[in-house]
Parts: structure tokens; C-alpha cells; sequence
């Protein structure tokens, strides 16, 4: 019978047998280079922390949880609400109830982060200018910004950008080292960056992580967004300190954190620095943001429409509308035009389309590589002034809803009803629940304007185009919802 047997070894050969290999080989080797990487990470908080203030602002709110809930009025045992609700709202108060006071004033104290930076131009020699979040200093009555060393400081808005979320505070002391910017169109998911901030009130706190992903946009967070994600612990508080690669440079700005618990959960946002710092200049220099225009909404190229448009990849910018009397329109760039490049430079995603017009001084002359029925084309466009209600170059309406349906010829009538223009395709009046049309997102009240590329302006032009490419199993549309055009890949087996 086998007998097992067991070895005792001295100690000493357990722990050669454990680590594989002698303390001082080790060390020699991983833990010389983790010493390195947390030598990097001091370096920077010791160049940096200088620049970073801790923000505290003060808002007044009248009313809110804390307000005293209405009373009852005088001389009803009930209350008006009791009586409102068998007599309408005509019933009268009685006589002698006591005038509603306005809610009492509260204040507000909230907090962020900011940074000391150089301004292109606008500079005051005796100003240190603070570039921080739109969200930390709005509405604020009053500012006070303290840096490391503790000295604070009184500080008030030199201007905002709520669409960007970026705001610039001042203060009248110039002996602050300011931030060295970098360029946030190099850096690359994977790299280390540093976050410096003010999470929860703990004054000029440092945390590691590294760059997640790139040109994260549709999250509701700003109207322009391509933000940079990291893994870097972000909190509240840190809003508005710098995102630094290990040079020390502000490469983003820290803005926002995907959370279901209100605190870190590994994934946080940054703005891009190239962004916030063109936005910072102008409202230094000119007190308000200018922004390009363009006129066109736009959508991603997805493997449907490429295969719709004969293209071997979904790449580039595909042109679903352009409006009346646009820069666009005037330079010559049609509907269904696929964007390559903008300025020689690829262009793969809407957003990051929409940020670079947005950008563009109005009256610059860009070129735009456009890929139309296949031949590329050199476009020149004449960039124009954004205002309000305009198209820079929106996103068109990605819907998801489906070819069970009926259409009808734009009428007068109908073009009135669905507040479209008369004339111009075919407006659905019926989508069956469960249909190809369902899949497309297509429903009452959306009007066809093109089949394949071949407009449609009657009921008749619909039927008769759609029957021709029945043995497809495949039909590109052009619709628009709302004024926005979108274009449309319906398919079926």
C-alpha cells in the first residue's frame, strides 16, 4: 500500500520556492519600476498642485425641502383644495385668508475645482485667470477660490459657456503659476493620466488611472460633447480640476461621472483640452462664444447605408439634409454626399464632425472631401456665423420603429397637418404594427422624400419605384421627422 509522505522543507526554502527567484532579483526588477511610475505621479502633483484652487460658491434659492409646507387659510377648517375639487377653480378665497408670503431666501453653498491658466489673448496683467465648469460657478452669488498654500481669494465670472460647460473666473492677483496645456487630440486610450481636484471637500487630492476610451458623445451631458473617459477616480468636487498626462500638461477637463450610487463607479468624463481651451480664449478675448456654421444634419455611415451606397467600408459623414440658403447649400454640397475629411483630416464620427464646424472662426474658407455616387470631390465652403435655431451640423433623429404601410400625396391639407412643405415626397399615414416599415422607425405623420435616390413627390411615384426594387428585399429611403432628414435602410427576408 502507498503511503503518502510529507516533505518539510526549512522555511528559508519556502520562500526561495514562493517568490522564484531572490529578494534582490526582485526588487532589481517590478519593484524598481513601480517606484519609478509613483515617482512620476509625485513629480506631478508637486508641479501641479500649486495651480489647482478649491472653489466654493454660494447660491440663494427661495423656497425648496426646506421651505414649511403651505398652512391652511384662514377661516376654512379645510383649506381651498378641499372645496377646488368639487367647485373648480372659480370657487373664491374666503375674506379674511391671510396673503401668501414669498418663500424665504436659502443659501446655497456648493463646491468644485479650477486651474490657473494662460490665456492666448485678453490677457490683464494684474488678473490670474481660472478655467473651471460652467456647472460649479452658475448661478453663484459668490465665489472664493483657495489654493494650496491656503491663500483664498475673492473671484467673479469673466464668462461662461453652457453649451460647452466652460467657464472662466478671474481673480486680482497675478503671482500664480499657470498650467501647461497639452494636446488632447494625441492622447492615446491606455495612457496614464492623473486627475487633481477637490472631491467632497478634500482639498487638492490626486488619483491615477488611465485613458479608457476617446470621443465619447450622445451622453446628454453638454449640447457639444466628445469627451475623454478614464478610469481615474473622479468625485463630486472634482468637477472642473485638470486631467494631466504624466508630463504635466492639462490634456482634459474633469466634468462629469457615469454613477448609480452618486459616487466613483470607474468610469468618469473629461473634455477634451483642445476644446476648453479655444472656448476659454474667446470668452477671455471677446467676452462670448463664437461658433461656425455649416447648415446640414449629418448621421454615422452604418454597414446598411454603406452596402445601400455601394461603398466597400461605414466610413466618413453622411449628409441626410441641407438647409435653405446655408453655407452648405452655397458651396455646393448635396444631399447624400458622404464627408471623408474636413481641413485634410479623416472624419469617422459625427460628433467629432459637429466640434470641429462648431470651432471653425465664421468666415473661414475650410475644404471639405466629399464621396459623391462614388467619385471623391474637393468641396470649398465658405464657414458661416452660428444663431440660435441654425444648423452647425446636427445629428440626424435615430429612431427605431417599421414595410406594412400606406402613404398619401402631400396635399395642401396634409402639408398643413404634419407642418410640412407641400409638394416635396409622400407623408405615411399608416404604419402596421409589426411591419418591414417598423424596423426603419417610420411613422404617421413621417414623410418619404427619396426611394433609392429617386425622389418621390406622389403616392404613385412611391408605389411605382418601390415595385421596381421589390426583388431587392432592400430600399433606402430618405425621410425627414420633424424638419430633420434622416436616410433609412429597409430590409426583409
Amino acid at each position: 500500500m502507498l503511503r503518502r509522505r510529507l516533505l518539510v522543507f526549512p522555511p528559508f526554502f519556502l520562500i526561495l520556492l514562493l517568490t522564484g527567484m531572490p529578494p534582490q532579483a526582485a526588487e532589481d526588477g517590478g519593484i524598481v519600476n513601480l517606484r519609478q511610475t509613483g515617482k512620476a505621479f509625485a513629480a506631478v502633483a508637486k508641479q501641479v498642485s500649486p495651480s489647482v484652487v478649491f472653489i466654493q460658491v454660494e447660491r440663494v434659492s427661495r423656497g425648496g425641502p426646506t421651505s414649511p409646507p403651505p398652512q391652511a387659510p384662514f377661516g376654512s377648517p379645510f383649506g381651498d383644495d378641499l372645496f377646488k375639487r368639487f367647485f373648480g377653480d372659480q370657487f373664491p378665497a374666503f375674506p379674511n385668508q391671510r396673503q401668501p408670503q414669498p418663500p424665504p431666501q436659502h443659501r446655497i453653498v456648493g463646491q468644485g475645482s479650477g486651474f490657473v491658466f494662460k490665456a492666448d489673448k485678453g490677457m490683464v496683467s494684474n488678473i490670474s485667470y481660472i478655467l473651471t465648469n460652467n456647472h460649479v460657478v452658475e448661478g453663484a452669488k459668490k465665489i472664493r477660490v483657495t489654493f494650496k498654500d491656503g491663500r483664498e481669494f475673492e473671484a467673479k465670472v469673466t464668462g461662461t459657456d453652457p453649451k460647452s460647460d466652460i467657464a472662466i473666473i478671474e481673480i486680482k492677483d497675478s503671482g500664480h503659476p499657470a498650467l501647461s496645456m497639452g494636446n488632447s487630440a494625441k492622447l492615446e486610450v491606455g495612457e496614464w493620466v492623473v486627475a487633481v481636484g477637490n472631491p467632497f471637500g478634500l482639498s487638492h487630492t490626486l488619483t491615477v488611472g488611465v485613458v479608457s476610451a476617446k470621443g465619447r458623445s450622445g451622453l446628454g451631458i453638454n449640447d457639444y460633447e466628445d469627451f475623454i473617459q478614464t478610469d481615474a477616480a473622479i468625485n463630486p468636487g472634482n468637477s472642473g480640476g485638470p486631467l494631466l498626462n504624466l508630463d504635466g500638461e492639462v490634456v482634459g477637463i474633469n466634468t462629469a461621472i457615469f454613477s448609480r450610487s452618486g459616487g466613483y463607479m470607474g468610469v468618469g468624463f473629461a473634455i477634451p483640452v483642445n476644446l476648453a481651451k479655444n472656448i476659454a480664449d474667446q470668452l477671455i478675448g471677446n467676452g462670448e462664444v463664437t461658433r461656425g456654421y455649416l447648415g446640414v444634419v449629418i448621421q454615422n455611415m452604418t454597414p446598411e447605408l454603406a452596402e445601400s451606397f455601394d461603398l466597400e467600408e461605414p466610413k466618413g459623414i453622411l449628409i441626410a439634409q441641407v438647409s435653405e440658403d446655408s453655407p452648405a447649400e452655397k458651396a455646393g454640397l448635396k444631399v447624400g454626399d458622404l464627408v471623408v475629411s474636413y481641413q485634410g483630416e479623416k472624419i469617422t464620427e459625427v460628433a467629432d464632425f459637429r466640434n470641429r464646424v462648431a470651432l471653425t472662426p465664421p468666415g473661414s474658407r475650410v475644404r471639405l472631401t466629399v464621396l459623391r455616387n462614388g467619385k471623391r470631390k474637393l468641396i470649398k465652403v465658405k464657414i458661416g456665423d452660428l444663431e440660435d435655431g441654425q444648423l452647425v451640423a446636427s445629428a440626424a433623429i435615430e429612431t427605431a420603429d417599421a414595410l406594412g404601410l400606406t402613404v398619401r400625396t402631400l396635399t395642401s391639407d396634409l402639408a398643413r397637418q404634419f407642418n410640412v412643405k407641400p409638394g416635396e415626397g409622400v407623408v405615411v399615414t399608416e404604419v402596421k404594427p409589426g411591419s418591414v416599415a417598423g424596423l426603419g422607425g417610420l411613422r404617421i405623420g413621417t414623410v418619404i422624400l427619396q426611394v433609392d435616390r429617386v425622389a418621390v413627390n406622389s403616392s404613385a411615384d412611391f408605389q411605382r419605384v418601390i415595385k421596381q426594387r421589390s426583388g431587392d428585399k432592400r430600399v433606402l429611403l430618405l425621410v425627414s421627422d420633424g424638419g430633420m432628414s434622416r436616410y433609412v435602410v429597409l430590409s426583409w427576408r
